[in-house]
């Protein structure tokens, strides 16, 4: 039981992920409404079965002024894919300062990419302009339903509660 549920708020807002047995328990204790179950797959006690959560709707509305994705290593790699903006490695990844911090570069979202420790030392401590190396896209700050949509093991019946698949990188 590894799967994910999809939590909806009460506008049908996508609002967070969470086990199955959290999600049923939810659902058994009335504080949530089943949206979406998995088609071919039941929960079993001794003497009946349930059907598996998928999505659910939480009765009252849960306010959330903004929900953002944390700056963290692991999320730079999983907003680029995990490879190396500059060649598309996929091995011995680290961060790369596209405004090198010598130079006055923020760590932040619009700054911050992944590279193979190769690129980033054949870089150093310049910009990749004057590396004369390209960055396959412009980094950004993603938003916390983009990184919903790009969860592993996405179910089907998630994608009319994310929105349509844009594409995963602004220009």
């Amino acid at each position: 039981m590894g799967r994910k549920v999809l939590v909806l708020n009460q506008d049908y807002s996508a609002l967070a992920v969470c086990s199955i047995p959290k999600a049923f328990l939810l659902v058994y204790l009335q504080k949530a409404d089943l949206v979406a179950e998995s088609p071919n797959e039941q929960l079993h006690s001794i003497t009946q079965s349930f059907p598996m959560p998928s999505v659910i709707r939480l009765h009252r509305y849960v306010y959330m002024p903004y929900k953002g994705v944390v700056l963290s290593r692991q999320n730079i790699f999983r907003r680029d894919h995990g490879e190396c903006q500059y060649c598309g490695a996929k091995e011995d990844l680290t961060l790369d300062h596209v405004l090198p911090k010598s130079r006055g570069g923020r760590t932040s979202w619009d700054n911050l990419i992944t590279a193979c420790k190769h690129c980033n030392s054949k870089k150093g401590d310049l910009t990749p302009e004057e590396a004369k190396m390209p960055l396959k896209y412009k980094p950004f700050k993603p938003s916390f339903v983009m990184f919903l949509r790009d969860l592993g093991g996405l179910e089907s019946s998630w994608l009319p509660f994310l929105g349509k698949k844009e594409k995963a990188f602004a220009d």
